[in-house]
């Protein structure tokens, strides 16, 4: 009876051992398995990326170039925005100017510069067919620029006040001292033949003196910024610092007498 339960019990106790053996085996090998099943899966997204990135290369490409084209058009355009801005700022002050003076001006635009003469010169778009001629004064809202030194029937020559054979007589406006402002082609002008007890302080106002019929009085032409004597020891000079920038110039009035 003993032996004969014994032999039933071989293929059960067998068929727990092969379900003990399996799940041992598939717990030690199931790393091996997953990795093994995994690369046919890695191999397909890979090929399927590369494929991916091959078959929308061109797209990309123009849609780049499309991009840039128009990031280029943006940049132009802000750029010119920019520049009607700061042109009507100019225009504004510029009217402002001619509104409030009591000057009699035609507003001319700065067309070139003489090549003989690029530092201390232009051109401006307006000639002797406007009204202008040889001999009159230019100055812009900041103050006084130049005077014209030659014309056509649409444009006129002005030379700066930094060229060295224009002179203005001009004054001390705080203290009334008198003295010539010459151009010296650098970045300052130089106020000439002020006595040795002239009154004359570092930041002082310089204005035309209305002694010639060129310039009329009260013009501003710039600020002290040194004070020297010359060679003799006799008199003193002053460096003056031009109100307007004459190397920016793009807008000009031309004053009528």
């Amino acid at each position: 009876m003993f032996n004969l339960k014994n032999k039933k019990l071989i293929p059960l106790l067998v068929i727990v051992a092969l379900l003990v053996f399996l799940s041992v085996s598939i717990i030690i090998l199931r790393t091996p398995i997953l990795a093994v099943t995994q690369q046919p899966f890695s191999l397909v997204a890979f090929l399927q990326r590369e494929f991916g990135g091959m078959l929308f290369y061109h797209h990309n490409l123009v849609e780049n170039e499309r991009l840039n084209k128009e990031l280029e058009f943006l940049r132009y355009k802000l750029n010119a925005l920019n520049e009607i801005y700061l042109e009507n700022i100019r225009l504004k002050k510029t009217l402002s100017f001619k509104q409030k003076s009591s000057l009699r001006v035609i507003a001319a635009r700065v067309i070139a510069r003489p090549a003989d003469n690029w530092s201390s010169g232009l051109v401006i778009d307006k000639g002797s067919s406007q009204g202008i001629r040889k001999g009159l004064a230019v100055a812009t809202f900041l103050g006084l620029a130049g005077r014209v030194v030659e014309t056509t029937p649409s444009t006129a020559k002005v030379m700066l006040l930094n060229d060295p054979n224009l002179g203005v007589s001009a004054l001390v406006q705080r203290s009334r001292q008198e003295g010539l402002v010459c151009g010296t082609l650098g970045a300052n002008l130089i106020m000439k033949y002020l006595p040795d007890d002239a009154d004359i302080k570092l930041q002082d106002v310089i204005v035309s003196s209305g002694l010639n019929e060129t310039y009329p009085k009260g013009l501003l032409i710039g600020r002290v910024v040194d004070i020297g004597r010359d060679f003799s020891g006799l008199s003193q000079y002053a460096l003056v610092k031009p109100a307007v920038e004459l190397s920016n110039i793009e807008e000009v009035l031309v004053i009528i007498p």
